[in-house]
């Protein structure tokens, strides 16, 4: 993995490269951004790049350091998930022990905790005196959806490092260019949090099926003269969709803001483009207002899903809610 590779995340990179150029490596950093940002992507070009052997500020990808790095078993890096709901003290206390021996190599040893900010109480605490009295030269790397939540005072003695979210487009961009269909890949970029998320659902089967549901039951109820319940019963929950209304609701969402960018002709925002002749046609049936409403609608259903709503009931509920 090499910073080239990386899309996107141009200020983390230029932070990382300039700190790798200046040999100015900080001993602990917080990557804080939302999901599927590509925090984990970046730890990684980043350690490599700190034990690759070729001179300059990114990895060559050859070497041996490289390899290691690349094949998991370079016994500098140590990496930290959640066990089970939480990262326990048990868990660092391991590390504190593998840490207490010196690299044989001369490097900074690695360790990268996913999702940090799941650190109990006492294992941020182990982590904090493990960060200002490290027994061998180390680089801490954390990675987080809400650096935030980390306790200040291991927030005050690391390097923050922001990601943002990925530009749709972009990631469209690359879909499509690895042969995912356009038709997918458009609405998938706005429900799913990073690239990858995008790859494991449009691998799906369900979400082909669920997208169609929507564009039926969106025409249905748009006036084409369908019974959106009967057909909801027939196609959701005698199929085994049901278990997947909540992407139903936020594809109608989309389906609705569709609707907005026809009013103001601003068909380049359009998602469900395949359908862009229905929705240029229908969408003067309603006000932008009307339409903004419906988008609250389709949020507030996912809410009551979430509150363990019956799902049938919610979607029935939805479905008259958005015919009037």
């Amino acid at each position: 993995m090499s910073f080239k590779e990386i899309i996107g995340q141009e200020a983390a990179k230029q932070l990382l490269q300039s700190g790798l150029r200046q040999h100015r490596i900080s001993h602990a950093y917080i990557f804080s951004g939302p999901p599927g940002s590509g925090q984990k992507e970046m730890a990684m070009a980043f350690v490599q790049a700190l034990y690759c052997t070729a001179e300059g500020d990114d990895a060559c990808g050859e070497c041996l350091e490289c390899r290691k790095v690349l094949h998991g078993n370079h016994p500098d890096l140590h990496q930290i998930s959640p066990d089970g709901a939480t990262i326990k003290i048990d868990q660092i206390r391991d590390l504190q022990r593998i840490f207490s021996y010196r690299s044989e190599s001369g490097n900074p040893k690695a360790y990268i905790i996913d999702q940090a900010d799941k650190m109990t109480v006492q294992a941020a605490n182990s982590l904090l005196k493990f960060l200002e009295e490290p027994p061998s030269p180390a680089v801490a790397i954390l990675l987080s959806d809400n650096g935030r939540a980390l306790l200040p005072t291991i927030q005050s003695r690391a390097q923050w490092v922001s990601f943002l979210p990925l530009d749709p487009e972009v990631m469209l961009q690359m879909l499509t260019g690895e042969g995912f269909p356009v038709a997918l890949s458009r609405p998938a970029v706005h429900v799913a949090a990073g690239l990858e998320a995008c790859r494991e659902l449009l691998r799906q089967n369900w979400f082909a099926e669920i997208r169609n549901v929507v564009l039926q039951l969106g025409k249905d109820t748009a006036g084409r003269g369908g019974s959106p319940i009967v057909t909801a019963q027939q196609i959701v929950f005698k199929t085994g969709l049901g278990e997947h209304l909540d992407m139903l609701f936020d594809l109608f969402h989309l389906w609705f803001k569709d609707m907005i960018h026809a009013l103001y002709h601003r068909h380049d925002h359009i998602v469900f483009i395949d359908e862009l002749d229905f929705i240029v046609k229908h969408a003067f049936s309603r006000s932008a207002e009307q339409w903004i409403d419906a988008m609250a609608l389709a949020a507030e259903s996912k809410k009551k899903l979430r509150q363990h709503m019956n799902g049938q009931l919610c979607l029935e509920q939805f479905l008259i809610g958005i015919g009037g």
